[in-house]
């Protein structure tokens, strides 16, 4: 290898972790304003006129790199904004295009880039899930689970030989459910439908809920999974399924 083409990751990979970790360190204050509120990040996406739906791709696609921002408030802004089926698609564009982008980061600057963005803990406790023979069933189970961060699985995945395809279409099953629930639940408030918007908003509380209460037993049960077909896999000598 050229001694000119070792040195673009080592120069790569600083600025890549400085333009995701310093913008939020340094306005961190300025984010938390326009991220933390519906309301708030209404008003800046329609402050750009025609191109705000643009904007607000760009937002989501953003939302997903730079993982610290809450996506659940950027989807219900997105139903406000646009209405549920139009939110709905405008969200799922950035959030694919995002996906994508972290994906494909990850693929081309390796792991230690993803330990440097990634929580040590997290990292290390799903990359040992992915061992398993049957690492694509657990990953698809880890991205249905409440709570899980998304975000980071799509920087994880790409440290791993699952291909992009497959990637991609994990990664839309399970956000589609979280996406059509915030969006709705922005449109219903959007047109003043205040019985939708309850039904809406108390489904969202009782399934978050739920996922809270169930999540340690469900990757308590992945956990299991992975851990026989390790041992399977170290018993036959077969390949492990990617």
């Amino acid at each position: 290898m050229k001694p000119s083409r070792r040195l673009v990751p080592l120069v790569v990979f600083p600025l890549l972790v400085a333009a995701l970790v310093v913008p939020v360190i340094i306005w961190r204050a300025e984010l938390w304003q326009i991220f933390g509120s519906v309301r708030r990040i209404r008003d800046w996406v329609e402050g750009w006129g025609a191109v705000a739906p643009l904007v607000f791709v760009g937002v989501q696609m953003a939302q997903v790199i730079v993982f610290a921002i809450p996506g659940e408030v950027v989807q219900i802004a997105g139903g406000y904004l646009f209405g549920g089926w139009a939110g709905i698609a405008l969200s799922m564009s950035g959030i694919l295009l995002g996906s994508t982008a972290a994906f494909f980061i990850s693929r081309a600057l390796g792991r230690p880039f993803v330990a440097a963005v990634v929580p040590p803990a997290q990292l290390e406790r799903v990359e040992k899930l992915l061992e398993a023979r049957s690492s694509r069933v657990v990953f698809f189970l880890l991205f249905l689970i409440p709570g899980i961060p998304k975000d980071i699985l799509c920087y994880i995945a790409g440290l791993t030989p699952m291909s992009f395809l497959f990637f991609l279409g994990v990664s839309t099953v399970g956000r589609l459910p979280g996406i059509v629930g915030s969006s709705m639940i922005g449109g219903a408030a959007r047109s003043s439908r205040w019985v939708a918007l309850g039904i809406l908003s108390l489904a969202a509380i009782l399934l978050f809920a739920a996922g809270l209460i169930l999540r340690p037993r469900l990757q308590a049960f992945i956990e299991r999974m992975a851990s026989r077909r390790r041992r399977g896999g170290a018993e036959s000598g077969g390949p492990r399924e990617s």
